[in-house]
Formats: C-alpha cells, sequence, structure tokens
C-alpha cells in the first residue's frame, strides 16, 4: 500500500459521522471533574503516567503527588480507579483439598477521590 493510498484511508476513517451515542459519550469522558489523588503504594509520593482513551486525542502526560487536588477528565479519574491494580495471589483448596493458586485479592495502587459532591471545608478535616 502506497502512502497515498494510506492518507486516503485515514482521511476516510476520520471524516465518517461518530454515532450520536459515542459521542455522548466521549464528551461524558472529557468533562472535567475534581478530586484528591491518592497513592496506596507510596503515601506522600508522586506517580506519573501517559493517557489517551479515543482515536483523535492527544497524548497528555499526568504527574500527580499523593494527597493534592486535580482537576482532570472524567476517563482518566476513571482510569485511576479502575485499572491500577495488581493481583495478589494465594493457594486454596479445592474440592478433593488440593491445593490450587488463584486471586486472593486485588491490590489498588492508586485512586481519586472525586470532589464533586464534597464540601471543600470538609476536606480539611478528612
Amino acid at each position: 500500500m502506497s502512502l497515498k493510498e494510506l492518507k486516503k484511508d485515514i482521511k476516510e476513517v476520520t471524516s465518517k459521522e461518530i454515532p450520536s451515542s459515542d459521542r455522548l459519550a466521549r464528551e461524558k469522558d472529557h468533562e472535567m471533574v475534581k478530586g484528591i489523588f491518592r497513592f496506596h503504594e507510596l503515601p506522600g509520593g508522586e506517580m506519573g503516567f501517559v493517557f489517551k482513551k479515543y482515536f483523535g486525542d492527544r497524548i497528555e502526560k499526568y504527574n500527580m503527588k499523593d494527597g493534592e487536588v486535580y482537576t482532570v477528565p472524567r476517563m482518566v479519574a476513571r482510569h485511576l480507579n479502575t485499572n491500577c491494580a495488581y493481583p495478589s495471589y494465594d493457594y486454596k483448596n479445592d474440592e478433593q483439598g488440593r491445593p490450587v493458586m488463584g486471586i486472593a485479592e486485588k491490590v489498588r495502587r492508586c485512586s481519586f477521590q472525586s470532589l464533586d459532591f464534597i464540601d471543600m471545608d470538609e476536606v480539611a478535616t478528612i
């Protein structure tokens, strides 16, 4: 495939109409939310990461420090709350009493605590 054909294909894909349900989900994901970043793995530490969810978005770099307030897109807050964990394995006994390795729990590395419904005066006491 030549470069000219590739550019034409990319133009066709990007010029297609995005379905309204996808457009609404994308708009909701790009809404800014305010919250506190919690770094459970290293309290008081700092974590950096890059994030991109949708085709056409730019790759954004984030550096966050534990306990500080940030305003980020909803999709980044959701990512921090759902995807930043690793499994902890342990042996469990099956029906015959034999040890079988399985996931004991998910250990959270970090989270994003929303401040949308919390009064800022209450944050000082938390």
